[in-house]
């Protein structure tokens, strides 16, 4: 056992069955769930649908653990911090796991952002050691999501991206990278107008690994040769594009009406403006996904921070994370995925349930992972809240059975 194993604190295992009595998210009807192990045993429903109750009545809720598929960062651990030792690295999976797992969020897509070849190699090894090393970070981490570094060079699409490290697409040294991260990259973000993209992507899907275009400047050709060859991602759509577009078209909406194309968006409140969400909502119905996006300042106390890529930055009460000397430029997010349901639901009026629709099965069905809601023999993997206006309050967390937070 390593020195991690024990799912932060727990037991491996549960000595007795335990009973949530709870209201579905989903239904909206109060249930008793037995967890056996790490897997739901019984689920049982203790009244009809007279007896369901209003979103925000202060009852405690449950819904299936969440999935998101771009993360950076979360309570100051930074999967893409420059100058670390390898080791340092592999900890800092550890804890990273732990950390977006106690907030919600059961499985991820750890995030690598462009970088240089050797750093980008670091990243992915290191999350293959701290997988290897111990079953829960194992089971947090169903995947990699490569942001970069075979993006739009240009200022606006490449957003913060470091400019030096933009490239075209290389299999060869993406396959070093795969290979390092034992064959744990399962989604590549790139921009479908640069040289071999299409190439690359169609070897992409030959091999089971998502495509999706991002951080383009990528006219509507280009758009539709790539979802010809195989994309079938936007990553965070309406972000990561220039600040001034042609009326059309343009590539939002080149790929907002390509209906082959999921899309994910991140709905903190301060990336999209909320008309943008309803528009992403009612053209992409089932294929919308919510992402947090958030980088290592998510979760953290308000306050001014320098980091490696922004330089000093402002992240304000309200969590919107800015550049501290050009306060309207965003400097990253800052929210949990969690949180980003609230806000989602807050900002469009959308019925809770599809909210977590989007950062639960939705991107468990675009990934091919396995989900099986809050039905008997899935994993327990279930989040416990409470609801108000001013967003979720968070009472427990179950990772295959183990509660993960001290409160309950």
């Amino acid at each position: 056992m390593s020195a991690y194993d024990g799912y932060g604190g727990g037991t491996s295992a549960m000595a007795e069955p335990v009973r949530i009595h709870a209201r579905d998210a989903f239904s909206g009807l109060r249930l008793t769930i037995t967890i056996d192990g790490p897997a739901i045993r019984d689920v049982r429903s203790a009244e009809d649908a007279a007896g369901r109750a209003e979103e925000g009545s202060g009852e405690l809720w449950v819904a299936p653990g969440l999935i998101d598929l771009q993360i950076n960062g979360f309570q100051g651990h930074d999967l893409n911090a420059s100058g670390v030792k390898l080791e340092e690295r592999v900890v800092t999976v550890h804890r990273l796991a732990r950390a977006i797992a106690g907030s919600g969020t059961t499985r991820c897509y750890p995030t690598v952002i462009t970088a240089s070849s050797r750093q980008i190699m670091d990243i992915v090894t290191a999350v293959r050691i701290a997988c290897e090393q111990d079953r829960f970070t194992d089971s947090v981490i169903a995947g990699i999501h490569l942001e970069g570094p075979y993006l739009s060079e240009q200022d606006g699409p490449r957003g913060a991206h470091p400019k030096r490290w933009i490239r075209d697409p290389d299999w060869a040294e993406f396959a070093r990278w795969r290979e390092a991260s034992g064959d744990r990259i399962r989604l590549v973000t790139l921009a479908p107008e640069r040289d071999g993209a299409l190439l690359f992507i169609r070897r992409l899907c030959g091999e089971g690994i998502i495509a999706s275009i991002g951080h383009t400047a990528a006219g509507p050709e280009e758009i539709e040769a790539a979802v010809k060859a195989g994309a079938r991602m936007s990553t965070h759509l309406g972000n990561g594009a220039h600040p001034l577009l042609p009326r059309h078209p343009n590539c939002i909406w080149s790929q907002l009406g390509e209906d082959r194309l999921w899309a994910s968006a991140i709905a903190d409140g301060h990336h999209l403006h909320p008309s943008v969400l309803k528009v992403f909502r009612a053209a992409k119905r089932e294929k919308l996904v919510l992402v947090s996006d958030a980088v290592h300042l998510a979760g953290l106390a308000p306050g001014t921070y320098t980091t490696h890529v922004g330089g000093k930055v402002e992240l304000l009460p309200s969590r919107r994370l800015q550049m501290a000397d050009q306060p309207a430029l965003l400097a990253g997010a800052a929210l949990s995925l969690l949180e980003c349901v609230h806000e989602m639901a807050r900002l469009t009026d959308c019925p809770l349930a599809e909210a977590l629709d989007m950062a639960s099965a939705r991107p468990a069905k675009l990934a091919g992972l396995a989900f099986d809601g809050l039905k008997p023999g899935a994993e327990a993997d279930l989040i416990l809240f409470r609801r108000g206006s001013a967003g979720f309050s968070l009472q427990q967390v179950y990772k295959r059975g183990v509660p993960l937070l001290a409160k309950t």
